[in-house]
């Protein structure tokens, strides 16, 4: 009698791992675009003239703002999240999401409009917050709360991927702009098209989410008991230590991404004066690294554990702060190539393993609102006020200063690490 071979949980789940990496790499793709802007056109696009510096500084500000949305979001798509289900949710918040990038292909500039210009950029860039502040929790929980017993990490590592992916389309695209415009053909329209392309991204993601059941964990909560009536406040009052804990453990992986990619380029092609395009090829070939290591991170995990890998990752992310200035402040791109491979391969190891551990020190009724509001709260630390205190540091100390700005990060995220240990949810 022939044995029965059972089927890999990966194809099992495939339709379910998609819809998981698909939002993901959208919410990247969307943040990306916005970043690589940000950081070459929409200074002088957006905002009145006063240097290019503090151009790109106010540009950084209207970035950093979604940052300040995304936790306003977690907690609103959060509250539905874990009241009337997983799937709704993440479809309502990819279309608010996907909306509002989209719209900002048609935005007027300052010369055209005056004020109202960064008004509405600013409107939009909320939009685009307050939608991904419901993306990333409800994903990693569509992939976890799917996996089979010892699979949690690896199946986490779904919406983590989306990383990589979103960034080399995002960063492709505007490779191939870049070799295909001129700088003034791009400054007048060629940096629209990115945000146009979302659309087909956002109607991608649409189409697997609208195919997908609701997870069984939540479908065992409502068997259970009623879901909370207001997930939000049962989160501070019973899980307050959990979400503090696990607000500064993301601190790190925000600080690396967008040190590597907003603030890198922007640096590297204004003050070390490095052509755009180049830079993007660098960038390009680093990313990869990333996939890299959210890969071996992720089966790592499942063979230890998810937090001992973070906790690891963390400590390289300090050694990483201090080459990092020096490296990329070394005038050299091929020693930048070097600094953001780096980085962005400790990266996986302080972000991948996050799919699986964050959902990990919440109970099942406040999941989707404990992860979304650790996650983003994280974010703003680390992602928003990343490129502005950088482009600060380095007008006035340099590279190096940005360096220990980032180990300082992972500092920080071991710590939350450390007073979490040993305290998952049951």
């Amino acid at each position: 009698m022939g044995t029965i071979t059972q089927p890999h949980p990966y194809r099992v789940h495939a339709r379910v791992l998609t819809a998981s990496l698909v939002g993901t790499a959208v919410e990247f793709y969307d943040f990306y675009i916005y970043a690589t802007a940000a950081a070459l056109v929409f200074g002088p696009l957006f905002f009145p003239s006063e240097s290019a510096s503090a151009q790109l500084l106010l540009s950084y500000m209207s970035f950093g703002l979604a940052f300040f949305a995304r936790p306003v979001g977690a907690v609103a798509f959060g509250h539905f999240g874990d009241r009337i289900g997983r799937k709704s949710t993440l479809v309502a918040s990819l279309m608010l999401m996907g909306g509002s990038t989209l719209l900002i292909a048609f935005l007027p500039t300052y010369q055209m409009v005056g004020w109202v210009a960064p008004l509405l950029l600013c409107i939009l860039r909320f939009g685009q917050g307050f939608g991904l502040g419901g993306e990333w929790g409800g994903a990693a929980l569509l992939a976890v709360e799917n996996a089979p017993p010892g699979w949690a990490a690896r199946f986490g590592m779904a919406p983590q991927l989306g990383a990589p992916v979103g960034f080399i389309a995002a960063n492709g695209l505007f490779l191939l702009l870049g070799l295909t415009l001129t700088d003034a053909q791009f400054v007048a329209w060629g940096w629209r098209v990115p945000f146009l392309a979302s659309g087909i991204l956002v109607g991608l993601g649409l189409w697997v989410r609208l195919k997908i059941s609701e997870t069984p964990d939540f479908a065992e909560v409502l068997a259970r008991d009623k879901p909370a009536p207001v997930p939000v406040a049962e989160l501070f009052r019973n899980h307050l230590r959990a979400t503090f804990a696990s607000t500064f453990a993301v601190v790190a992986c925000f600080a690396i991404f967008y040190l590597s990619t907003a603030f890198a380029l922007g640096y590297a092609t204004t003050a070390l004066g490095h052509d755009r395009v180049d830079f993007l090829l660098v960038q390009l070939g680093a990313i990869l690294f990333l996939a890299l290591g959210i890969g071996l991170s992720g089966y790592r995990s499942d063979a230890t554990s998810s937090g001992r890998v973070l906790m690891i990752g963390c400590g390289a992310t300090i050694g990483v702060g201090l080459l990092f200035g020096p490296l990329l402040g070394s005038g050299s791109l091929w020693l930048a190539w070097v600094a953001l491979s780096i980085a962005l391969l400790v990266m996986g190891f302080v972000y991948g393993p996050l799919g699986a551990w964050l959902p990990q020190q919440f109970p099942a009724r406040v999941r989707y609102t404990g992860a979304s509001v650790a996650f983003n709260g994280g974010g703003i630390i680390g992602g928003a006020l990343a490129p502005i205190a950088a482009q600060a540091l380095a007008d006035t100390g340099g590279a190096d200063a940005v360096g220990l700005y980032l180990a300082a990060a992972g500092v920080l995220s071991f710590a939350g690490l450390w007073a979490q240990r040993g305290r998952a949810a049951r």
